[in-house]
């Protein structure tokens, strides 16, 4: 069983403020609550004491239990297979422009706040706690057009920091899932 976490509303105002001056261990380990990882999932990213850690900020009221889940299985690729990556910006910018007739075998369109939680939780768990300035610059944005130049800065840091693919796999993941 896996318990899910989310920011309280004491906890987005910290990340907005620092007034709580919390030490950079909970501070980062605040930023990579999501609403969508596990407690397992958070333990992979918080290097230092996890468990004391989401115990500490769940205690001060800037996380709390949204949900317990059981463990779903894991889908597995096959060897050789390769991830379809679209042409992420092209999609984007498609989606960030005026609304305009539909093709006929298009996909549903991404809400905003899908792409901005998935630019967001990509770019931290591909580069951890140094993500934390730009993750909140992201979590700031209100439209497409404020998010494409953040998530294209997230791809400059990724390529650096873990090479073209993982970048390319960020790419797809922010601009090409579609989740209902």
């Amino acid at each position: 069983m896996a318990t899910i976490y989310r920011k309280t509303a004491k906890g987005h105002s910290e990340i907005e403020t620092r007034a709580l001056r919390l030490p950079p261990r909970l501070r980062s380990a605040l930023i990579l609550v999501d609403g969508r990882r596990s407690d397992d999932e958070l333990r992979k990213l918080i290097l230092q004491q996890p468990d004391e850690t989401l115990h500490t900020l769940n205690e001060q009221g800037l996380i709390e239990v949204i949900g317990i889940t059981q463990d779903a299985p894991v889908a597995r690729v096959q060897a050789g297979a390769a991830a379809p990556v679209a042409a992420p910006l092209a999609v984007f910018a498609q989606r960030a422009a005026a609304p305009s007739p539909a093709p006929a075998v298009a996909a549903p369109a991404r809400s905003f706040e899908a792409a901005r939680a998935d630019a967001v939780r990509g770019f931290t768990d591909l580069v951890g706690p140094m993500a934390e300035a730009l993750a909140i610059k992201m979590e700031r944005a209100r439209s497409f057009d404020e998010l494409r130049p953040l998530v294209q800065t997230a791809q400059t840091v990724i390529g650096n920091a873990r090479g073209g693919q993982a970048a390319a796999g960020y790419l797809s993941k922010v601009y090409g899932s579609t989740r209902g």
